[in-house]
């Protein structure tokens, strides 16, 4: 789940924080629908932003004397696959929803393999049965890499170190949720053994997540407003905090719009040749009530044109939660409601979802704005058919404590009327007083795990948007924490055993039959021991073969110590255990992150390197070491 936290310094600035966020609405019921305000020019929007920053201005800059709010995001499919001139079949990346691609540690065309590991892009020979490495090359640094795959070009997602919340003594408080600047790196791989570069954009702003659907990838930065101000400080002892504090008001008052607004930089051979203004003024909206000061930007390349942005829309808020399906992108945020005795613990809070209309391969437009009581638990928590989004929340979370910690989740429908987001039904009452650990929404039906001691799997029927309603219940010890439909009516679930009174016992996987929603069944469950597997927390870690019915996914622990990736047969009424993949003692300390099907070979990837297995058997056929020290420098064009 995501979590809450704040610090008190100055009491007079948690007040004003505290007044400013009580707009946020309540929950028990679906929230009023409402539309973004786009400012008419920059003008108006400095207004809004100075007025909502002088408040929090003190002498050590935005954030007064030590006063943060930090929200880290929580712990982060279908049958995707693709084929290669030949005729190979490979798998892709387990997407929540297909045609639209997500970025990932690995890509592949089914020839060459492309793995983002110790800072470094590697393109690994795949077209035979042991792998080969081609090349390497040195990333833009920067603490984590995802990659897309456009054609024969490989854009490289790169995160920078992460930013701070100015304040305290020495000029910063605690780290800012996201890193602050993001790198794009465009590689051309038509020869994936000159791997060379063509050129890379340069963001202010924290990456979120990033979509690909046909040429169009569409990018969503976070970043708060104002971190490039150049805010003074009191000396070391602490004087002179009035001076400064007054001082950092004047550098608010005259900051212009491109101060507050993040910037781009395209680059060719070491060469800035295009820089500006992410997004303009009058691309930027923010909500009727305060969402604080950040700002989320929907950035629009078009791939077949190189890295130059032809679109950005931005919202004045906080964003946490990305999805997409192929017409629309949703970014959603939470509204905290304090308490007004100044403690800065939440009493309730709601989920603003913003959509916006990505149908066009270069533009953007925001189409409407609503809300839902409670906090999502990830992307998985939406789902858009038809026109009509589901979302799942959870109201009053238990980590909450105190006398309101009985929670509940709650499934709502809204669609698009008269450019908001409107409420069409609403189902609560789902696992009083439990978290939830798993949503997965499939056609016209939806699944909802919960856990305290057991686990109740809800199911539920969409079919009438207006009225959805849950159809049956199953308690079975432990917690699904990823949800997959393996056809037939059959569902296998991805997560860890517990004991009657809900202590854990280890990853375990799970086979529901859910072809009757009003009587959901286990028909088999797989103890794996003492372990954890990558797969509980990250989609992307789990790999659906339908062809051979096989599951694939990391695993570490056990009673007997194990690190790597295990495979799991899925009959129709049976989960059994088909073979085991480690990386050589060497890569002990590298865990498996991903694995990848081409053909009829098992390819599992480790920080350490890539190693082929029989598809049939698992029996090892090679394995490639990937750089781990200096390799060769990326090359200028």
């Amino acid at each position: 789940m995501q979590t809450v936290s704040a610090r008190v310094g100055v009491a007079g600035i948690v007040a004003a924080v505290a007044a400013l966020v009580a707009g946020a609405t309540s929950g028990g019921a679906a929230g009023p629908a409402e539309r973004l305000r786009t400012f008419s020019g920059c003008p108006a929007f400095l207004d809004h932003v100075r007025a909502r920053a002088l408040p929090l201005v003190g002498p050590w800059g935005l954030g007064g004397g030590g006063f943060v709010v930090a929200m880290p995001s929580a712990a982060r499919a279908g049958d995707l696959g693709g084929a290669t001139g030949a005729g190979v079949e490979f798998s892709g990346t387990n997407v929540q929803e297909e045609g639209v691609d997500e970025p990932d540690l690995t890509k592949t065309d089914g020839r060459t393999l492309f793995v983002a590991a110790n800072g470094r892009l590697s393109a690994v020979d795949v077209r035979q049965r042991s792998p080969r490495l081609l090349d390497t090359l040195r990333l833009a640094q920067g603490w984590s890499h995802e990659l897309l795959l456009h054609g024969t070009r490989v854009l490289v997602l790169s995160q920078g170190s992460p930013g701070a919340v100015p304040g305290g003594r020495m000029g910063l408080i605690a780290p800012w949720p996201y890193p602050s600047r993001t790198t794009v790196t465009e590689v051309d791989a038509r020869d994936p053994a000159r791997l060379r570069l063509v050129r890379t954009l340069e963001l202010e702003g924290g990456y979120l997540t990033a979509r690909l659907v046909g040429r169009a990838v569409r990018l969503v930065l976070s970043s708060p407003l104002g971190t490039d101000l150049p805010f003074t400080r009191p000396d070391a002892t602490g004087g002179n905090e009035a001076q400064a504090a007054e001082r950092n008001r004047e550098v608010v008052r005259a900051a212009t719009a491109r101060r507050w607004l993040p910037g781009y930089t395209v680059r060719r051979g070491g060469k800035a040749v295009a820089s500006g203004t992410l997004v303009g003024c009058r691309a930027v909206s923010r909500p009727a009530r305060y969402s604080g000061l950040g700002l989320v930007t929907v950035l629009t390349i078009d791939a077949d044109q190189g890295l130059e942005p032809v679109d950005a829309d931005a919202i004045v808020s906080d964003g946490r939660t990305v999805y997409a399906s192929p017409t629309s992108l949703y970014v959603a945020s939470e509204r905290w409601d304090l308490r007004a005795d100044g403690s800065g613990t939440p009493t309730d809070t709601t989920t603003a979802i913003h959509r916006f209309d990505i149908a066009s391969p270069t533009q953007t437009h925001y189409r409407g704005t609503g809300s839902v009581p409670g906090v999502l638990l990830n992307q998985w928590s939406l789902s858009e058919r038809d026109g009509v989004l589901r979302v799942a929340t959870t109201e009053r979370p238990t980590w909450w404590g105190g006398p309101r910690s009985e929670s509940e989740t709650v499934v709502t429908t809204l669609a698009a009327r008269g450019g908001a987001l409107v409420a069409l039904g609403r189902v609560g009452g789902l696992g009083k007083g439990e978290r939830v650990y798993a949503v997965r929404f499939v056609a016209d039906t939806g699944y909802v795990v919960t856990f305290r001691q057991v686990d109740p799997l809800y199911t539920l029927d969409l079919s009438a948007p207006a009225r959805p309603v849950v159809r049956g219940e199953l308690k079975i010890r432990g917690y699904s924490a990823y949800l997959h439909p393996v056809g037939d009516g059959l569902l296998l679930g991805i997560g860890q055993d517990a004991t009657d009174d809900g202590r854990v016992l280890g990853t375990q996987a799970s086979l529901f039959d859910v072809s009757d929603l009003r009587r959901p069944r286990r028909l088999d469950a797989l103890a794996l021991g003492k372990a954890w597997s990558e797969a509980e927390q990250d989609h992307r870690a789990f790999l659906w073969w339908p062809r051979t019915r096989l599951a694939a996914i990391p695993l570490s622990g056990g009673d007997r110590p194990f690190a790597g990736a295990i495979g799991l047969r899925i009959g129709r009424t049976t989960i059994t255990e088909t073979g085991r993949v480690s990386h050589p003692a060497g890569a002990a300390d590298a865990p498996i992150r991903r694995t990848v099907v081409v053909g009829d070979v098992l390819y599992t990837v480790s920080d350490a390197g890539v190693k082929a297995s029989s598809l049939a058997t698992f029996a090892g056929l090679g394995f490639v070491a990937l750089p781990a020290g200096d390799v060769r420098p990326v090359p200028v064009p």
